[in-house]
């Protein structure tokens, strides 16, 4: 049987271990996948407060606004949370590229026959 998290109207975030959910930002209007990174309790916040992405960067350890440096910040158009709450979907509209590497997206490459592809 369902719980209040799954079928009910709150936002109740259901954070892994670490203190993490997984974050998924897709162009609002291509629907194309754009990023993937983790959010904790102060970013998921301060995304809702500024309408901005931003995550807590594992690498770092430390909150980080995309497009910080960069300014290819991405607009929340839309936040969506799963079922049971333990990842969120953000339909955003990009400032700039994505991807740290200048691409678009950070899903630039497919793989092929065991090798990676430009696409």
């Amino acid at each position: 049987m369902a719980d209040e998290r799954e079928t009910g109207l709150v936002l109740d975030p259901k954070y892994d271990a670490s203190g993490l959910v997984t974050a998924v930002a897709t162009h609002a209007d291509s629907g194309e996948v754009l990023m993937v990174a983790h959010m904790n309790a102060d970013a998921l916040a301060a995304t809702l407060a500024t309408g901005e992405a931003t995550f807590w960067s594992r690498s770092r350890a430390r909150l980080w606004k995309k497009g910080e440096t960069s300014g290819h910040v991405l607009k929340v158009r839309e936040l969506r949370v799963d079922c049971d709450q333990d990842a969120i979907w953000m339909r955003v509209d990009p400032m700039g590229p994505a991807c740290h590497t200048g691409e678009p997206s950070c899903f630039y490459r497919v793989v092929r026959d065991g090798r990676l592809e430009r696409v």
